[in-house]
């Protein structure tokens, strides 16, 4: 008696993110940087080595081994002032993206599920946005409204919600002709339940690649927002931790690790975001995977109709 094997895709696509996070090297990299970050970023009151506005030294320190990253124009140690600001911009980058999330998302159900004028109509905004320059409206924006962590938020959410809606809309579209969603509408299932029964749990897996890859720009806009001097002077963020040190003239004065190390940990926590979310986007979108010839096993087939003496 023959038993037939489950289908791959039915083991329930639940544990997909886990599954890729496993068995991707590019995704096990980038999730083991940004656990260390984002533990040593909750952690910081608890861990940090010393008080974050604590003057442990002299002004631009040099490493030793009690400031194994040095101090900064202030005598502050730059480890602590890390872990602080990866703790600011963190927050900042993940709420950020969230609202983006959340505007995008709607916006691609809508235009993909719906169609007709509301795909026209949606798809026209989300154009205009799309060739608005992100950073210079930025700028203009957040100095219009203020230094504040929450108008950066707002100003990078509702900048960066256009791919997503894009891409969203796009899988809606593929979803929505399935056969068991065309089975449910013929059953009498409203919109609602469709969308969130049938249509949500199938791009929930793309939303969340899209969603990590939304972070490390969010973050990265974020940095560059503090470093003109248009974050919240209250708060230090690694953005922030940079311009101190420029304005300071880390740079003149030798103090090459004030300006190092906050980039260095902005580039870890764009490459982690990046090595995740590319690898669950590899893993979801099918195009992506390119089969590999080798040289031996590449063949031409004989024309049809003609034998041997064609080759």
């Amino acid at each position: 008696m023959l038993i037939e094997a489950p289908p791959e895709g039915g083991t329930s696509r639940r544990g997909f993110v886990l599954r890729t996070l496993r068995h991707r090297p590019a995704a096990v990299i980038g999730t083991t940087i940004l656990v260390l970050v984002a533990v040593g970023a909750i952690l910081a009151p608890l861990i940090a080595p010393y008080g974050l506005h604590e003057q442990v030294g002299p002004v631009f320190g040099r490493p030793s081994w009690s400031h194994p990253l040095g101090l900064d124009d202030g005598g502050i140690d730059m480890l602590t002032l890390l872990m602080w600001g990866a703790r600011v911009s963190l927050v900042v980058g993940f709420a950020a993206t969230f609202v983006s999330m959340a505007i995008g998302g709607a916006i691609g159900v809508l235009a993909g599920y719906f169609g007709g004028w509301v795909d026209t109509v949606l798809m026209r905004i989300t154009d205009y946005f799309l060739v608005i320059p992100d950073v210079p409206l930025m700028i203009v924006v957040a100095a219009i409204w203020g230094p504040s962590l929450f108008h950066i938020i707002i100003v990078i959410g509702i900048l960066l919600w256009t791919s997503t809606a894009r891409v969203i809309r796009a899988q809606v579209k593929s979803v929505r002709e399935r056969v068991y969603v065309k089975r449910a509408r013929a059953l009498g299932a409203g919109h609602a339940r469709i969308v969130l029964k049938h249509v949500l749990p199938q791009v929930a897996p793309l939303l969340i690649a899209n969603t990590v890859l939304t972070v490390a720009v969010a973050i990265f806009d974020e940095t560059a927002l503090s470093f003109l001097g248009l974050g919240d002077p209250s708060t230090t963020s690694l953005g922030k931790v940079i311009e101190n040190a420029f304005q300071r003239a880390a740079i003149s004065a030798g103090a090459w690790w004030a300006i190092v190390w906050p980039g260095v940990l902005v580039t870890l926590i764009i490459l982690g975001c990046s090595l995740v979310g590319g690898a669950l986007e590899d893993a979801l979108n099918p195009r992506l995977r390119v089969a590999h010839l080798g040289a031996r096993t590449f063949r031409l087939r004989p024309l049809v109709g003609r034998g041997q003496e064609a080759l």
